[in-house]
């Protein structure tokens, strides 16, 4: 996961990784984003830390799930959600078209360079 994350970061960071259950993820998906459900990652950045400070969730039950349901490596999954996490606390976002495009971009290039297939060609 270490090298996943190393791979997305375009500066200096301090990064916790966590996998949490599916309570756990419901939880915190309904206490920051108002959704009440697990959900597979949540990226919590801390703006006022220097170098980039902050949390990614991830939530096991659902990356496991998600990874049956598309036919996907469990292991490719989770660098994916990593990626995109980290992506997440650098400023990415997927909110309108064009950002999410431009995520989109970076996510593959990256977890092709990982060694990965496509996310989003499956």
């Amino acid at each position: 996961m270490r090298r996943w994350a190393k791979a997305a970061l375009l500066q200096d960071a301090a990064v916790t990784l966590r996998i949490v259950g599916a309570p756990e993820g419901r939880r915190l998906n309904r206490a920051f984003r108002g959704k009440d459900y697990a959900t597979n990652v949540l990226s919590f950045r801390y703006p006022d830390e220097r170098p980039l400070a902050g949390d990614i969730v991830l939530c096991a039950a659902v990356v496991g799930r998600e990874a049956r349901e598309r036919g996907i490596s469990l292991e490719a999954h989770y660098a994916h959600l990593v990626v995109h996490g980290v992506l997440h606390l650098q400023g990415y976002d997927h909110r309108r078209r064009q950002e999410a495009q431009r995520m989109e971009r970076k996510e593959t290039e990256i977890v092709s360079r990982l060694g990965y297939p496509d996310p989003y060609s499956v």
